[in-house]
């Protein structure tokens, strides 16, 4: 690798890992997400700065031009954050479907108290994920199951 393909992938990996340390610093990039990145930052900080490992790389894999390796890693973070990202917004997309539904269900209630504030029977109770963790808790402290 050439002296200054090498300076330039040492810069830009190096400004990457500063770049995820400040944003977590900042509170703009939580802790959980910043791992991936800083992992990913400094395996191409690595491959930067040791031209050997690279090398040895570039021709176990069977690659000529061994700066093409760093393009090889960079590309398989990407896919790999990319798949981790999929899977968080999977699980974001449930959880505001579930809450979605349980607003719902809180604005029938407010409704039906609205209509018939005497029959207060008719009114479904929808007790909130953390207070039933938080009953189960309380009544396994206090001896009952």
């Amino acid at each position: 690798m050439t002296d200054v393909v090498q300076l330039v992938s040492i810069v830009v990996s190096g400004s990457l890992l500063v770049a995820v340390i400040e944003l977590v610093r900042r509170g703009r990039l939580t802790e959980e997400y910043s791992f991936i990145w800083i992992a990913s930052a400094a395996a191409l900080l690595v491959l930067s700065l040791w031209r050997n490992l690279l090398d040895l790389a570039a021709s176990a894999l069977g690659v000529h031009y061994p700066p093409a390796v760093l393009l090889l890693v960079l590309t398989f973070f990407v896919v790999i954050v990319s798949l981790y990202f999929s899977v968080v917004v999977s699980r974001h997309r449930k959880e505001i479907e579930k809450l979605v539904e349980e607003v719902a269900l809180l604005e029938a209630d407010i409704r039906a108290l609205r209509d018939s504030p005497r029959s207060v029977t008719a009114v479904r109770v929808v007790p909130h994920a953390a207070e039933e963790r938080s009953d189960a808790s309380d009544e396994r402290r206090l001896g009952r199951h």
